[in-house]
């Protein structure tokens, strides 16, 4: 499901399910973390096979963990936490490549890398209001810092899509190119220990945990009340 390459300087990851538009399971989530918090490359380059970026948290799995109780779904829950926590805190310095659409998780995942960069064909959602959930993943903590409170409520209120050139204009994404994977080379041709120097400092925030543990209890509670509600579904 997670294919690496390292190339020169830069480790590529690829989310690589297709056939689920990547979207992440337990066993990926854990291979995610190791493939980028476990490289001596300065830079990661972070993208989705198939003409999506990832579709974030299989269904499958979140309906399973519902129907286990709230146990499983804490652990599903830290678990994602902990690898968008991983990626944020890796040393390397990670740029997500969008291309095609980023849901839910996807969103999630990207806003844990450092810089996001999308194709003019990217799209971006946060769809879990229209489920009754939300995006546990950090996403209530990361999305606002990104883009601001009203952009984040807007966007997860309403669950709506927003293409590549108004995700640039609210601050989701810093770049709009062909080739994403450029920028992380361009990346790649600076200094590794001020590229890590930089991302320490810039990204230094002792009270994010404190603040995903609320989210995850206020998940748990919401999915733990109505999984009954909930089937296998993509």
């Amino acid at each position: 499901m997670i294919r690496t390459e390292d190339d020169g300087d830069v480790r590529v990851v690829t989310l690589d399910r297709p056939e689920r538009r990547n979207a992440l399971t337990l066993e990926g989530l854990a291979d995610l973390e190791r493939a980028v918090a476990g490289t001596e490359q300065p830079v990661v380059y972070l993208t989705g096979a198939g003409g999506a970026f990832s579709a974030g948290a299989d269904f499958d799995v979140v309906s399973e963990a519902g129907a286990e109780g709230r146990a499983a779904i804490e652990a599903f829950v830290e678990r994602g936490q902990r690898t968008m926590r991983a990626i944020e805190a890796a040393e390397s310095a990670v740029v997500a490549g969008v291309d095609g659409p980023a849901r839910g998780g996807g969103v999630e995942l990207a806003l844990a890398c450092d810089i996001r960069v999308a194709t003019p064909g990217a799209t971006f959602a946060e769809t879990g209001v229209s489920l009754g959930l939300f995006g546990a993943w950090g996403g209530t903590v990361r999305l606002p810092e990104v883009v601001g409170t009203g952009d984040a409520l807007d966007l997860s209120l309403s669950g709506r899509t927003v293409d590549a050139e108004t995700a640039l204009r609210m601050g989701l994404v810093q770049r709009v190119v062909p080739e994403p994977r450029s920028v992380a080379e361009e990346l790649a041709g600076n200094d590794p220990d001020a590229l890590r120097a930089l991302k320490r400092l810039v990204r230094a925030d002792g009270d994010r945990e404190a603040r995903e543990a609320r989210e995850r209890e206020a998940f748990v509670d919401l999915l733990s009340g109505r999984a009954a509600d909930l089937g296998a579904g993509d």
